[in-house]
């Protein structure tokens, strides 16, 4: 009586195969998990990026600019005077 292999190589070849499938898939759906977690991750600190711009401006330049329009608004101010002053002139006594 010749006593027959209880698994076949074929039959081990095709568990074989099955495990290294399921193992393949297990890495596709935990690199897919991965990939979907980095998005939320990269979603939020966008977000928090637009709430929080970088910075720009400065108090020097903001004084500048200020001070650019203060003299601006002066001389457009004493402008208007003159203008005014000699336009009554011209009221009364033309």
């Amino acid at each position: 009586m010749s006593r027959s292999p209880l698994v076949t190589r074929s039959e081990l070849r095709r568990r074989k195969e099955e495990q290294e499938r399921e193992a393949q898939q297990r890495k596709l759906d935990a690199d897919k998990a991965y990939a979907q977690r980095q998005k939320e991750i990269s979603n939020v600190y966008r977000k928090e990026l637009k709430k929080s711009k970088p910075i720009s401006k400065t108090r020097s330049g903001e004084k500048e600019r200020q001070r650019e329009r203060n003299t601006f608004l002066n001389k457009a101010i004493l402008i208007v005077g003159i203008l005014l002053v000699i336009v009554m002139l011209a009221v009364f006594f033309l």
